[in-house]
């Protein structure tokens, strides 16, 4: 990418989402070190006329970065959000170009953060930029949204700046994750909700003894054996129009007894729910905790939920998201809430998300990799979606 002679980028190039991925991807920026990669960006977007807000979030010197960025200020607001921090390259050696060279290649662009998520913001960048290129005033607003912590623990990120952007009167109508939302082609799927994830934790407490007097002890293995039969013996849920089945998947058991002849005094287990609209933490925890009351009254359960379910019921800008998807690839995509947790769950709690990116078939993996005509499609996408949302 060209730059000017303060080192900023050009203006022409930005509505060329190849050279400006390659310019994002070749500042290494994994979290929790931003890099150089979101005062690039901020560049970028100042010279499209945005106003730029860098929002460092936390405590001490090695802050989480922010970015909150506007065009117009009035409505309707369509918020792109995304990330640019990155994942662990790994073994360097075992990539076939530099991570961060951004190596073009037969078609392909290489890096960390090719699909996760460098080039989901280029291709908006590159959508806005061709939207200012025309020449005619906005109708609405548009503006950025985008965390340097959504591959780590997330504390001082979306969710920080979606408190700041709601205190400044800055919510959006609508909001656009750019997560790589695709299973194998461009156009397969849009994500318009997410499972919600909780984590627990079950502590069995029991009496230790000898193994040949086990009516002098009380075996917490065995009572942890039940807990964990009752809680599986009955699926939560059968799903709903959107969503699939809630499951629950035990992830660990443990007792630490290097003893063969010792009934332990403790054991423990962790599981997973993924759980659907049909539940809430809240509800599922109190579930945990009733049947671990009637099979073993001495357990203890400790839940954290790193994100309740939520589902936007599709409407016009979804509509419009979708339109503009089979205008652009031919395809219509399913609606889904499958796969992991991402930040649209934070964003959920203010106003109505969808998510669409690229293929993520090769993310957090070595030789990272898009297509250069997925890039192009994507933007096409994100231009023409802008159109219909009349904006």
């Amino acid at each position: 990418m060209g730059t000017t002679s303060t080192g900023k980028p050009v203006m022409q190039t930005l509505t060329d989402p190849v050279a400006v991925a390659r310019a994002l991807i070749r500042q290494p920026s994994v979290t929790p070190d931003p890099g150089g990669c979101q005062q690039l960006l901020g560049d970028m977007l100042a010279q499209l006329g945005f106003a730029v807000t860098h929002l460092p979030f936390g405590e001490g010197a090695e802050r989480t970065p922010n970015l909150f960025a506007r065009l117009g200020g009035q409505g309707p607001h369509i918020c792109y959000a995304g990330h640019t921090d990155v994942v662990p390259p790994g073994a360097e050696e075992d990539w076939r170009f530099p991570p961060y060279a951004a190596e073009c290649v037969d078609g392909v662009l290489y890096g960390r953060g090719a699909c996760d998520m460098k080039g989901g913001i280029a291709a908006f960048v590159a959508a806005v930029a061709r939207r200012v290129a025309q020449g005619a005033a906005l109708d609405g607003s548009i503006s950025f949204l985008i965390t340097g912590d959504e591959e780590g623990p997330a504390t001082y990120g979306t969710r920080k700046v979606l408190e700041w952007m709601q205190a400044q009167d800055q919510v959006p109508d609508y909001c656009l994750v750019g997560e790589p939302t695709n299973p194998k082609v461009l156009g397969d799927m849009v994500k318009v909700g997410r499972r919600g994830s909780l984590n627990a934790r079950i502590i069995v407490q029991g009496t230790q003894g000898h193994v040949a007097y086990p009516h002098r002890a009380d075996n917490p293995v065995h009572r942890l054996l039940t807990v964990l039969e009752a809680l599986r013996a009955t699926p939560l849920d059968n799903g709903t129009q959107y969503f699939e089945p809630s499951s629950l998947q035990v992830t660990s058991l443990d007792v630490g007894n290097g003893a063969t002849n010792v009934i332990p005094a403790q054991a423990e287990a962790r599981l997973n729910i993924r759980f659907n609209d049909l539940h809430t933490g809240a509800a599922l925890q109190g579930w945990l905790e009733t049947v671990c009351r009637q099979h073993a009254p001495r357990a203890r359960v400790e839940v954290q939920v790193s994100g309740e379910s939520f589902l936007t019921a599709p409407g016009e800008e979804t509509h419009q998201l979708v339109q503009a998807i089979k205008q652009v690839t031919g395809r219509e995509p399913c609606l889904d809430t499958g796969g992991g947790t991402s930040d649209a769950r934070f964003i959920a709690q203010y106003c109505p998300v969808s998510e669409f990116g690229l293929v993520g078939a090769s993310i957090h993996q070595v030789d990272e990799h898009v297509a250069l005509t997925d890039l192009e499609d994507l933007a096409r996408i994100y231009e023409t979606f802008l159109k219909g949302v009349g904006v």
